[in-house]
């Protein structure tokens, strides 16, 4: 099992709309195979700054859903209300 950190840092006065597209973005995911869990985090410190945590059965299944129609047309939406690219780590248990 895998897991994936995705930071985003949202544009001003855009925070509400990237929730819904955020969430939608997140159920499509839950539908991906290999894909066994999301949580959403905001900064406490500078609530423009958001990550997504996910976890996926292996590295694969990630990049299978990263490289997808699916993702990349939510992330054509989405990319639209950052600041700056996403930045995506991808972990595994030490």
């Amino acid at each position: 099992m895998i897991s994936v950190l995705i930071e985003r840092n949202i544009a001003m006065d855009m925070a509400s709309t990237y929730e819904a597209m955020a969430k939608n973005t997140l159920h499509h995911a839950y539908q991906a195979p290999g894909f066994i869990n999301g949580e959403t985090f905001t900064d406490i410190n500078n609530p423009l700054r958001r990550f997504v945590l996910s976890k996926w059965r292996n590295v694969q299944d990630w990049h299978n859903w990263a490289h997808s129609e699916a993702r990349k047309n939510q992330m054509n939406e989405i990319n639209l209300l950052l600041q700056e690219q996403e930045k995506i780590s991808i972990l595994e248990n030490s």
